[in-house]
């Protein structure tokens, strides 16, 4: 291209400063034209792009979404179906799109993974060519990102996951106040030592909004109390309790469905709606001002509840019914209980709002009464037990009614077998009035996850019995061996402690039982945060 340009003045003087002008004018065309020279004809709409974004937003690598993954439990159990990836949540309120969930078959920790998990991806960028070259992208270095508290909060759950592995092979850990050993435990070694792991570094944040009654209060002296002592057992808890969100590992939504259907519900009204939207409003809530339910889409949030209504309640949130940890005692496999993510939570019936008086019993060969029921008409299987059964046996106690005079806990404490039969929910609170009292429980139900069946092992000291063999339950129990009940009786005594209510907790408890079954399930998944 050919430029023209008239001079004027003749000095020299004049020459060279006009030149010099001239110079400094002209400059800027000529870089513009090399660069459009190099970048080719696309290149203004390119520049327009650039200047419109950031200049971090150009060079830097653009972050993955956050993913959470289902890993399996290592117990050889069937695997749970992949979650599919999620577009949308009525839950999400981040200025973020909804984020996906992504499930896998199996996870086997190594050394190795740990780097594998905190290092970033390696992405490509662009490299800007000559105009004669054409347009070929390169991989950059792979980059070491910062550990966020997140990272570091997985690799210790990752670590926790290998020490609990190998210790299935390794001989037994000592400990001051209890080792556990015995048939009672799938692997007694590998629950002492994922017990160990939860003390020294599992952490709950407890979201702090909400006013009693309904929520930071429960009932501790009736058939619900576990709800109330388990938030008063949480609140005031020094070693699990973290003020730091960004150091937990699990939320607590605190809760209490008994509470609701005593203040928010109206008596006979038969309408739901209260005690969902009040679920609703609070999950919304704490959606709003914290980032963490959409983090992980409620999958490291937990909810309690002892109440028949618990697995309602928890469906009037989506995501907390389907991906959140349920703690409940309707544990019931026909409605919807997944024993890989929910937990099963004993009902106890505190009357006096402690265990003083209700332990202990006589050994086998001091209990004259083969089995022993009492209760009323509730639920589709008693009436089935008390039409075989009711005052037709001797040896097999079966009762509507006791008879007057009889203590309901002497019962108990003089047979071999108490049966627990579901009433219209699955779960009864005589499992645990049996084990209190030194009685082999025997459960008649269908459907139902014992509690923390994820660490104990039923068979060793209970007997199962599904509703169609009640007309056989008597030879069903004399088949049992004196020496096999011996051996049952004494299992109940020893796995009796992680049964026991105390306040404030005792290390094996139930407080702490409910926490380590909480505690499995958060190590069968990974947080993974925006890069």
């Amino acid at each position: 291209m050919a430029i023209n340009w008239r001079w004027s003045g003749s000095s020299e003087s004049s020459s060279s400063s006009s030149s010099t002008k001239l110079l400094l004018f002209m400059l800027p065309l000529l870089i513009v034209a090399v660069i459009i020279s190099v970048l080719g004809p696309n290149s203004p709409s390119n520049l327009v792009d650039i200047a419109k974004k950031p200049f971090s937003a150009v060079t830097a690598v653009e972050s993955p979404p956050l993913v959470v993954v289902a890993v399996n439990s290592g117990h050889g159990g069937k695997q749970e179906e992949a979650v599919k990836a999620i577009s949308e949540t009525p839950f999400n309120h981040s200025s973020t799109p909804s984020l996906p969930i992504q499930a896998v078959e199996s996870f086997i920790p190594t050394n190795n993974n740990t780097e594998e998990i905190l290092n970033v991806s390696s992405k490509t960028l662009p490299i800007v060519a000559s105009m004669n070259e054409s347009y070929n992208p390169i991989e950059t270095p792979r980059r070491q990102r910062k550990f966020s508290i997140l990272d570091r909060t997985e690799k210790g759950l990752l670590q926790a996951r290998v020490a609990i592995r190998e210790a299935r092979n390794r001989s037994q850990l000592q400990d001051i106040d209890y080792v556990p050993i015995g048939p009672m435990y799938h692997n007694a070694k590998a629950f002492h030592r994922s017990y160990l792991e939860m003390e020294k570094q599992f952490k709950v944040y407890v979201y702090e909004e909400g006013e009693h009654p309904v929520f930071h209060n429960g009932p501790c002296k009736n058939i619900y109390s576990i709800e109330g002592n388990f938030i008063h057992g949480i609140e005031m808890n020094e070693q699990f309790r973290t003020r730091d969100p960004e150091k937990a590992h699990v939320y607590f939504l605190p809760f209490s469905v008994a509470m609701m259907v005593q203040f928010v519900y109206v008596r006979d009204s038969h309408d739901f709606g209260p005690i969902r939207k009040t679920v609703i409003d609070y999950v919304n809530l704490v959606a709003g001002r914290y980032p963490y339910w959409n983090r992980s889409l409620g999958a490291d949030h937990f909810m309690l509840s002892c109440h028949d209504w618990g697995p309602e309640a928890s469906k009037s949130v989506p995501n907390l019914g389907k991906k959140s940890i349920r703690v409940l005692c309707n544990a019931n496999t026909s409605e919807g209980f997944k024993p890989m993510k929910d937990v099963s939570l004993p009902e106890i019936n505190l009357l006096t709002g402690t265990i003083d008086g209700y332990l202990g019993g006589p050994s086998a060969s001091k209990r004259p009464v083969l089995a022993f029921f009492a209760g009323g008409l509730h639920g589709p299987i008693r009436p089935i037990l008390l039409e075989h059964w009711e005052d037709k046996d001797e040896d097999m106690q079966v009762h509507k009614y006791l008879p007057k005079g009889v203590s309901y806990y002497t019962m108990l404490r003089k047979s071999k077998f108490c049966l627990c039969p579901s009433g219209y929910e699955v779960a009864s609170p005589r499992v645990v009035e049996a084990i209190y009292t030194g009685c082999v429980p025997v459960l008649i139900s269908d459907h139902y996850v014992p509690p923390f069946s994820d660490v104990l092992n039923w068979k060793a000291f209970s007997v199962e019995v599904p509703v169609k063999d009640i007309p056989r339950l008597k030879e069903i129990l004399l088949s049992i061996s004196p020496r096999q009940y011996i051996r049952m009786q004494r299992r109940v005594g020893q796995i009796r402690r992680h049964f026991e209510v105390h306040s404030p907790p005792k290390r094996f408890d139930v407080f702490h039982m409910i926490l380590h079954s909480v505690w499995l399930r958060r190590l069968n998944f990974r947080v993974h945060d925006d890069l």
